[in-house]
């Protein structure tokens, strides 16, 4: 069985993040989202990959999964977006003949896929869909159920009819590609996966759901990126390397060898990647920071730090922040009612 990434996308809702990545190379608990997703492909048995990229994302793309080992990565270029169902059709030539799992990049589920690769393969179903129950089903595909058959799939409906959002996973059969081959766009100019997954149901495939267990987290914004982080650090094992002086570290808390904790205080859980340096500062709960990343005289909690970021003389407590490569954050000498501001379109300061 293969697997399919999306990763083309220029992930609109996590800007200003994505006006120079995309979205699946941002960090989570210490790793680019995409190596997650493939870790978590790896764990279910599949180590058949291929990522369909565009010309814009492919460079990026590549470099945050380069040297993962145990399995095989295929780069399929989408020339143009226009919609999951296009990106699944892309790469079928490369699929051929088997099954395959489509599993979007930017989705983290609990359990991962190893339980809903496992039952498609037990069932000899055409499709099979992983559904969650949601608040909002109007923002999501929306499945309609009989027993464990789903009747019919409706994205995005004013009238829900359910609740079952379409979550980021589905394991096909090579059915599918006889579908979304003749398939018109939908009314946003898009083709949609949910219409390929319809039109199956109506020429009498076996579709399934398959409820989620346990969380699930798709991180198209930046409090979902956060809530994400605080997730995976919650599974960290303590683990204290490198050089620590004069400091306190409290809970799970990963220092390397290759990193230096001095005058400070760290309560986990907290992941420091690789050549970190953290000086006279507090670094809270559910806090990632990345390589090569400098913070002293600062405080920060609940938040991800990008390689090379540094924090320094900030003399207000950071909290909810997503830093990202090479930022820069600095205090210097207060004066009363002015603020020096550089902020990227699309950007949200809230001053507190």
């Amino acid at each position: 069985m293969k697997a399919i990434i999306p990763a083309a996308g220029l992930g609109t809702r996590l800007r200003p993040l994505t006006f120079t990545r995309p979205k699946p190379v941002l960090p989570v608990a210490g790793q680019p989202i995409i190596r997650h997703a493939i870790n978590t492909l790896c764990e279910a048995g599949i180590t058949d990959i291929g990522v369909v990229v565009s010309d814009i994302t492919r460079e990026e793309i590549q470099h945050a999964i380069a040297g993962m080992p145990a399995v095989r990565i295929t780069l399929i270029n989408q020339h143009e977006q226009l919609g999951l169902g296009h990106a699944v059709l892309t790469a079928r030539q490369w699929v051929g003949t088997d099954n395959f799992c489509v599993y979007l990049g930017d989705n983290l589920f609990e359990h991962g896929a190893a339980p809903f690769v496992r039952r498609f393969q037990e069932d000899g179903a055409d499709a099979l869909i992983a559904l969650v129950e949601v608040e909002n089903p109007r923002a999501f595909g929306v499945a309609e159920l009989s027993g464990e058959r789903i009747t019919r799939l409706v994205e995005k409906p004013k009238n829900p009819p359910s609740n079952l959002a379409v979550a980021g996973l589905y394991c096909f059969s090579p059915a599918i590609f006889e579908v979304l081959e003749g398939m018109p766009p939908s009314a946003r100019g898009e083709y949609e996966i949910t219409d390929g997954i319809q039109a199956l149901i109506e020429r009498g495939a076996a579709v399934v759901g398959q409820r989620v267990e346990g969380w699930w987290k798709d991180t198209g914004r930046p409090e979902d990126l956060l809530d994400a982080n605080r997730l995976l650090l919650e599974r960290i094992e303590p683990d204290v390397q490198g050089t620590v002086e004069d400091s306190q570290i409290t809970g799970r808390v990963i220092v390397p060898a290759s990193s230096s904790v001095v005058r400070s205080k760290i309560v986990g859980p907290v992941l420091l990647g690789e050549n970190v340096h953290v000086e006279d500062a507090y670094i809270g709960p559910f806090t990632s920071v990345g390589a090569d990343c400098v913070v002293r005289q600062a405080e920060i909690e609940y938040s991800a730090l990008d390689a090379g970021a540094l924090v320094e003389k900030v003399d207000i407590r950071l909290q909810d922040c997503l830093i990202g490569v090479k930022a820069q954050v600095c205090g210097g000498q207060r004066r009363p009612r002015a603020l020096k501001l550089t902020i990227s379109d699309a950007s949200v300061v809230e001053l507190a």
